[in-house]
């Protein structure tokens, strides 16, 4: 089996960020992309004005994902070992902006 090979990262990027409320705090998530490509290449976030615990998680949740990203781990494995997990305190109002779990 061949072993997968890491895309350099570009000094350069494209990106979306996109604002989610949560139970703790304003969640900011930024996706970036290569030039040409549909595929996010690297994830951010930011809990907020939050430090400590739950910024940490966040980032090192992101780190990985883009570490797998690079290595071309589709988005939807991420997503399906993801979604569904749940914190204490998540934002439920209105339905369609639900966040279960931060990050």
């Amino acid at each position: 089996m061949e072993k997968p090979s890491k895309r350099e990262r570009p000094v350069e990027l494209s990106g979306v960020s996109v604002r989610k409320v949560t139970g703790c705090g304003n969640l900011y998530v930024t996706v970036t992309h290569m030039e040409g490509e549909e595929e996010p290449f690297e994830v951010f976030a930011v809990l907020g004005k939050a430090g400590g615990c739950s910024m940490a998680q966040a980032e090192g949740l992101c780190r990985a994902i883009s570490v797998g990203l690079r290595y071309g781990i589709p988005v939807e494995e991420f997503v399906k070992q993801l979604e569904g997990i749940r914190c204490p305190s998540p934002y439920m109002w209105p339905k369609e902006e639900r966040v279960l779990s931060c990050p």
